[in-house]
């Protein structure tokens, strides 16, 4: 199914955009990392998710242990917070940052449905939103990858940032 982009990409000012200035690129628009090193050092929170979707019989499958592979929730906690830990490795401009905690949730919903949450902890000069959400998608690939000879049609959906604190900006939640 192709969705409408006016949904998928709604109009930005109406997503809680909190500045107007790209901050990875400078005056001359090369990519650069951001220097950090004058802001304060703060307790960062993040939170995200997102879903996988399925056809009932592969949630079945999970919820059962029938997979040749192993425990798919289990797998995907733990591929969750690598993914969080290995953030800065796979997105080229995220600082490498020292992880304080990582949570990684998954609850059914429904016949077809895995929500995967994510929480990450710091205390540093930069946020951990990206490790947040890095963890959610890996989190998620992990469950397809593990049931994908059974469910080819399987989709990522709703990934997205919860909410976030720390740092100069403070505290932010998503509108529901």
């Amino acid at each position: 199914m192709i969705r409408d982009p006016a949904k998928t990409f709604p109009d930005p000012t109406q997503r809680g955009s909190m500045t107007d200035t790209l901050t990875h690129f400078d005056a001359q628009g090369q990519a650069h990392m951001v220097d950090v090193s004058a802001k304060s050092e703060t307790r960062r929170v993040a939170r995200a998710e997102g879903c996988i979707v399925m056809q009932p019989a592969t949630l079945a499958r999970i919820l059962a242990g029938d997979n040749k592979k192993g425990d798919v929730i289990g797998i995907a906690r733990i591929a969750a917070i690598q993914g969080a830990k290995r953030t800065a490795d796979l997105i080229p401009l995220c600082h490498p940052i020292f992880l304080t905690r990582v949570a990684a949730d998954f609850s059914v919903e429904g016949d077809t449905t895995i929500r995967c949450t994510v929480t990450a902890e710091t205390v540093g000069r930069t946020g951990v939103e990206m490790e947040a959400l890095t963890a959610v998608q890996v989190g998620l690939l992990t469950i397809y990858d593990m049931c994908k000879a059974v469910d080819k049609g399987m989709t990522m959906d709703g990934i997205r940032l919860l909410e976030k604190e720390g740092g100069k900006s403070g505290y932010w939640k998503a509108e529901a």
